[in-house]
């Protein structure tokens, strides 16, 4: 007798179907073949405590099991469900009717209880794609699997119930999930704002400015200026994710096996990502974790940030073999790792928001006499050369930030508020949309900020009139600044022509974008 069940192997945010096969012959053996790791060869072991426990006998055949695509490394205990499954029809106990229509993943307990797994959205999305009717899986994941539209999906609490589904002895009711009040029922809310900002307005520009194009950003200023405090608040002036954009997020907390420990509000499981990530690790983060990999290979940190902020704070604290694995995802939007068995890509398109002190002590500049610089210039020279000039070149935007006086500080009358900064953001967003749609519709990676634009469409919408170009001249040369640098300048210039509504970059545009290249100055050390 040849039984054939269905389950899915997680493939970076991707998923690849895999055909159980189970082969049963009179005899008392069980072989697992297919590239199964550990945890899925301990399976046997659970599923036969788990058929007992619920009053089924053990396996009266030699069941020879194969996992196909023989090839792709299956992980985990997410495939007890399928093969218990497979079992139980060998044995005759289930019926094979609707064994095809189903994609089947689930851990099970001892007591046949289902666990929830990870990565069933990029199931579900491949389940859809292959055909399938449906999807059965532990109820902790109906929600987020529901979020994909043209499936039927049950979420079941326990080995019996999915017997009895497929045995049709028992009606359940699929989960259902309405994208669209998902979005809805979950706006942007936050309870940080910049209207608790006091003082900071060149800060605030910047920031606004780096939201709008989508730029890096690095803050340079003394211990308690508010560079963390403001940085936690980039999320609430950037646009709200689209549906595109919430899918593929989704997705990398899905493998990331985030989701199932993700609560929303009023205690629901999230179905769905609908808000900008914010990640920040500390400076003591390993290379693997900050941009993904491992043996079995899962994201990292630059991935979970996708389409949304990644901050690191005292940039100069992080190992510089980790900033410098840094380097490539953020011109090219994505990290692959590879090992010797296998190669994954992750996407990797987020705003890089650095914040670090100018020198050891953190007082270099700033004019305190209660808190003089101790620093001799060699120990602010090796401070800064933590950075690489490469990685500083990836920086769109470098900001000096002062600390706050007394007098602003005890102003009680709230700045200027996220909600009328994001506005703005979102209008020169719109103009960048427009701008670059004819590009969009034949280009294999979209564009959608100014941050993005290749060398060819820095060439055909950054156009410079006489006087712009000679102020720009001027700095590349007293700056020394490199052709990626120049590129930059231009880039942030557009943002500021698109804020302020202009077609054309004009001398001020210039002007305040050759202003946030601080850390090319000469004064610097």
């Amino acid at each position: 007798m040849l039984i054939k069940c269905y389950g899915a192997a997680p493939q970076g945010i991707d998923a690849v179907i895999v055909t159980i096969e189970v082969h049963a012959v009179p005899g008392f053996e069980f072989t697992l073949v297919g590239l199964p790791d550990n945890a899925v060869k301990e399976s046997h072991e659970r599923i036969v405590a788990a058929l007992t426990v619920n009053g089924y006998n053990k396996p009266r055949h030699t069941l020879t099991i194969n996992m196909a695509p023989a090839d792709i490394k299956k992980e985990g205990a997410a495939y007890d469900l399928p093969l218990a499954i497979g079992m139980l029809t060998a044995e005759e106990e289930v019926k094979t009717a609707l064994l095809g229509q189903y994609l089947i993943m689930g851990e099970l307990s001892l007591d046949g209880t289902l666990q929830p797994i990870q990565g069933v959205l990029p199931m579900a999305l491949a389940a859809r794609k292959a055909g399938f009717k449906g999807m059965i899986l532990p109820e902790q994941n109906a929600r987020e699997a529901a979020v994909v539209q043209g499936l039927e999906i049950y979420g079941l609490k326990n080995l019996l119930e999915v017997v009895r589904f497929l045995n049709e002895t028992q009606a359940f009711e699929p989960t259902r999930v309405d994208t669209a009040a998902e979005f809805a029922n979950h706006a942007f809310t936050s309870d940080l704002d910049f209207s608790d900002v006091r003082g900071q307005e060149n800060v605030r520009r910047a920031m606004e400015v780096a939201a709008a194009g989508g730029h890096n950003m690095l803050m340079v200023g003394p211990p308690g200026a508010g560079k963390s405090m403001m940085a936690k608040r980039m999320p609430s002036i950037l646009p709200p994710l689209n549906l595109e954009e919430a899918l593929e997020t989704t997705k990398i907390y899905s493998v990331s096996g985030l989701m199932a420990r993700r609560k929303e509000r009023d205690g629901m499981s999230s179905a769905l990502i609908v808000q900008r990530p914010f990640r920040s690790p500390h400076h003591t983060v390993t290379d693997v974790a900050l941009v993904g990999g491992g043996t079995n290979p899962h994201p990292g940190e630059i991935s979970l940030a996708h389409n949304g902020v990644l901050f690191l704070d005292e940039l100069p604290e992080y190992k510089r073999s980790a900033l410098e694995v840094m380097r490539q995802p953020l011109e090219d939007r994505k990290i692959c790792v590879t090992r010797t068995k296998m190669s994954v890509e992750y996407p990797a398109s987020f705003m890089l928001v650095a914040a670090m002190n100018p020198c050891p002590c953190g007082h270099y500049g700033e004019n305190n006499p209660a808190h003089p610089c101790t620093c001799t210039p060699a120990q602010i020279h090796r401070y800064m050369s933590r950075i690489s000039g490469p990685l500083l070149d990836r920086i769109d935007i470098q900001c000096d930030i002062q600390a706050v006086p007394y007098s602003t500080l005890k102003d009680t009358a709230p700045g200027e508020s996220s909600e009328v900064m994001r506005e703005r953001v979102i209008r020169a967003r719109k103009l960048q949309e427009q701008r670059f749609a004819a590009y969009n519709e034949a280009a294999k990676k979209p564009i959608h900020s100014n941050a993005q634009m290749t060398p060819k469409l820095v060439r055909e919408f950054c156009q410079l009139d006489a006087a712009s170009d000679k102020m720009l001249s001027y700095a590349m040369d007293k700056m020394g600044l490199s052709a990626r640098a120049y590129d930059r300048i231009l880039k942030v210039a557009r943002t500021i022509a698109d804020l302020d509504g202009n077609d054309s970059i004009q001398i001020q545009h210039i002007s305040e974008a050759i202003g946030y290249r601080s850390l090319d100055r000469e004064d610097w050390v």
